[in-house]
Parts: structure tokens; C-alpha cells; sequence
């Protein structure tokens, strides 16, 4: 597994402002926000092409994902085979992140044939997190991962906590699921939708996310 800490969002630091790495002491305990994105229909796209199908996610990732994943702030990014999983200060960079990259996905796709397009699912948590130099950990980790997989292809699904920071900021249609409850989890977890196309290429979202 491919992990990159993203050290360069926070800019140019001075030399001896920086705790040298064999100081730090790990796991390090911090609030953050994640993203997980994710690929639908990963296997049947690559049972049918799937060099096509590799150099499509890697286009996206290399064009769209990880520079959007940078100009947010993310300050821990690692690759999770066929997605990606993110780590940002608050939860409305990692909900903007999430939107422009949707929107972004829309853009690429236009005029490809539906069965071919590399269409992604994007879950968003935010809360206490446990982080070393490879990884990150925690509760609130596992829900942005769990909940993915309850997005609409091409669409966000979050939490109560990140929804409720996120009206602050931009102007989001968001649609409320519910409690659901996930394998092994002992709280239910409140989510919210975001659609962003009743059909693929349809603009939904207000121009104040931007």
C-alpha cells in the first residue's frame, strides 16, 4: 500500500520550528476530517479492458484527485488500491475536496460511453484520529470508509458532524438518510447525501461551493 504524507500543504516552515521525526512520539492523537473515494464497479471495468481501465484511474488521479487533494490542504494522503483515503484540518476543505472532485469527474466524463467511465464514490467523516508516519487510524477513519459505499455514483455521503459544519460554509443540497448502523459498529451513524446529477453531466450543486 502506496502512502504519501502531505507535508508540502502546509507550506514552507522554518528549519527549527519543526520537531525532528525521532522526537515526535507515536501514535499521534489529532481531530481531522477524511475522505474516502472510490471506484464503482471497479472489477466489472477492468474484467472488460482493464489496461484501459488502469490508465483512466490513474489519469484521474494523476489530473483531478491528488491535485485537488493538495490545493485543500490534505496533510496525509495514501493510496487504497482503487480509491484513495485523505486527511484534512476541517471538515469543510475535506467537504469542498470531495465536491470539486465530483464535479471535476463530470466534466472528464462528458461524451464518454456510461459503460467505460471511471465513476467515483466519496464518503466524508471527520473526528479523533490516531496518525504515525504510515497511516492513519481511529473510529471516525473506518465510518469515512464504510460510508462510501453508501454513496450514489458520482455522489458524497457524510456524516451528521460533517454536514452540520459544512451548511456553514457552502450551500450543499444535502438529503438525509437517517441512522444506519454498520457491521461491528456499536453507535449508528446519522449521513447525509449528496447528489450531484439525477443523470450524469446534470449540474446540481450552487456555484457557492466554488
Amino acid at each position: 500500500m502506496f502512502v504519501e504524507r502531505f507535508t508540502a500543504a502546509a507550506g514552507p516552515q522554518p528549519v527549527d520550528s519543526v520537531a525532528s521525526e525521532s522526537s515526535v512520539q507515536y501514535p499521534v492523537r489529532r481531530w481531522g476530517a477524511i475522505i474516502a473515494v472510490d471506484v464503482v464497479e471497479y472489477s466489472r471495468l477492468t474484467s472488460q479492458n482493464e489496461e484501459q481501465t488502469y490508465l483512466q484511474y490513474k489519469s484521474h488521479r494523476r489530473e483531478l484527485i491528488d491535485p485537488k487533494i493538495a490545493e485543500f490542504g490534505a496533510r496525509f494522503l495514501k493510496s487504497t488500491g482503487d480509491g484513495v483515503m485523505a486527511e484534512f484540518e476541517t471538515a469543510l476543505d475535506a467537504a469542498r475536496c470531495a465536491v470539486h472532485v465530483q464535479r471535476g469527474m463530470v466534466e472528464r466524463c462528458q461524451g464518454e460511453a456510461a459503460e467505460t467511465q471511471i465513476v467515483f464514490r466519496i464518503g466524508v467523516s471527520c473526528g479523533r484520529i490516531l496518525a504515525d508516519p504510515e497511516d492513519i487510524y481511529g473510529h471516525d477513519v473506518n465510518v469515512a470508509a464504510r460510508l462510501q459505499t453508501l454513496a450514489p455514483p458520482g455522489g458524497i455521503v457524510m456524516t451528521e458532524e460533517v454536514a452540520d459544519r459544512v451548511r456553514d460554509g457552502v450551500d450543499l443540497p444535502l438529503e438525509d438518510l437517517g441512522l444506519h448502523y454498520f457491521k461491528n459498529m456499536h453507535r449508528p451513524v446519522r449521513v447525509f447525501q449528496c447528489r450531484f446529477a439525477a443523470e450524469r453531466g446534470e449540474k446540481v450543486l450552487a456555484d457557492s461551493v466554488s
